[in-house]
């Protein structure tokens, strides 16, 4: 079988819901990330053969084949096919994923794996028509579940009191997560992953956002503390869940081939590609056996892995994967995660494969493991080596 590099990765800096970028299109945003990685890879636009683009409210400017609008949007010539792809959160994961198979297959050379959500323009659930009394879940369905519906709350407040934790486990978690941005952030850590974007302020100046928009500096336990739970009886609140936020990512794969006909710089080599799936109503848990048939079928240990970034979707659910794992909390998203910086869903996937590979690079270390929980009970591993 083939191998998939990664030859180029990038990412906006996460905009707070109503912030930075909130005044850009989505289309334009994805096009900003499509831009900078054909731009930090170094190759012919023409000669790439696909863009698999993540979004998970497709729906107001996100609707109308938004992978194929973000190409139209960027400097791409209109030869660049495109597909749109909801795997929920893990959507741009995915797309990496369905990526590296068309590349190990040698069906294709040249892949774009992207994502991109303005969830300040197009707001979680919108594609849901809202008030329209229409539910995207069928009666049989909840039926067969004994549920009146499917919630990620629920959901992650269950693995919570499954797993055993408490109220200062996900606040001490959470206080670390902003921790971990604020150092990576003054120390510049995200400095080469980011790419610029301009924006227009409210005064009607241009600027440029390149920080990470949702970092709170200084949390402390005490802060969290005081923050009202999501669910009555529930210990997660708004600051040990991800945070709503607007913002692009994109890789560049290729294949051993490509790399030698256009000179490209591999930055890591594509292991493992899992997708497994469980309960939907816990919803959230998928992760943990999802990491367990990965590392299985590549044949590791979860010691074997330098890095590893888990999507903190909630704080329950990174706190679950480390029990049930045993990996070390010190290799766990060292430069924090959606906690403090954002969770812009359909761009998460290829936006934590960035900051894997660069967190990878200053460490000098081989192996990354990413993976994240996702709407329906699923979850996808991908585990990559660096080159």
């Amino acid at each position: 079988m083939a191998d998939a590099y990664i030859c180029a990765a990038v990412r906006t800096a996460g905009g707070r819901r109503n912030g930075r970028l909130s005044g850009i299109h989505a289309n334009d945003l994805g096009a900003k990330a499509l831009d900078a990685v054909v731009a930090r890879a170094g190759i012919d636009p023409s000669v790439i053969e696909d863009v698999i683009f993540g979004c998970v409210t497709q729906a107001g400017e996100q609707a109308g084949q938004f992978g194929r609008m973000a190409v139209l949007a960027s400097s791409l010539p209109d030869s660049v096919p495109a597909v749109t792809i909801d795997r929920q959160c893990g959507s741009s994961q995915q797309a990496i994923q369905f990526a590296a198979q068309a590349i190990m297959s040698g069906t294709q050379d040249v892949i774009i794996a992207a994502g991109a959500e303005s969830m300040s323009r197009a707001p979680m659930g919108s594609n849901y028509l809202p008030g329209s009394g229409i539910s995207p879940i069928s009666d049989a369905i909840k039926q067969k579940y004994g549920v009146k519906g499917f919630s990620q709350f629920a959901g992650a407040e269950m693995v919570a009191k499954k797993h055993g934790f408490t109220r200062d486990d996900t606040d001490a978690f959470g206080v670390e997560s902003q921790r971990r941005a604020a150092a990576a952030t003054a120390a510049g850590a995200f400095k080469d992953e980011i790419v610029p974007v301009e924006f227009v302020t409210p005064e009607g100046e241009t600027a440029i956002h390149d920080t990470d928009e949702g970092i709170r500096a200084g949390t402390t336990r005490e802060v969290l503390a005081g923050l009202k739970t999501m669910a009555e009886g529930g210990i997660l609140t708004a600051g040990t869940s991800s945070q709503i936020c607007d913002g692009a990512s994109a890789v560049l794969v290729a294949s051993a081939e490509a790399v030698k006909r256009y000179g490209l710089t591999p930055l890591a080599r594509i292991h493992n590609l899992t997708v497994t799936a469980g309960d939907p109503v816990i919803m959230l848990e998928e992760p943990l056996f999802a990491t367990d048939r990965a590392l299985q079928r590549a044949g590791m240990k979860m010691s074997d892995i330098d890095l590893y970034e888990v999507n903190e979707a909630f704080a329950s659910i990174p706190l679950a994967w480390l029990k049930h794992t045993g990996a070390d909390p010190e290799k766990l998203n060292v430069n924090g995660g959606a906690i403090a910086l954002g969770h812009p869903l359909g761009a998460t996937g290829t936006k934590l494969m960035t900051t894997l590979i660069y967190g990878l690079k200053a460490r000098g270390k081989r192996w990354g493991l990413q993976t994240m929980c996702e709407g329906g009970g699923v979850a996808n591993v991908t585990i990559i080596e660096m080159a």
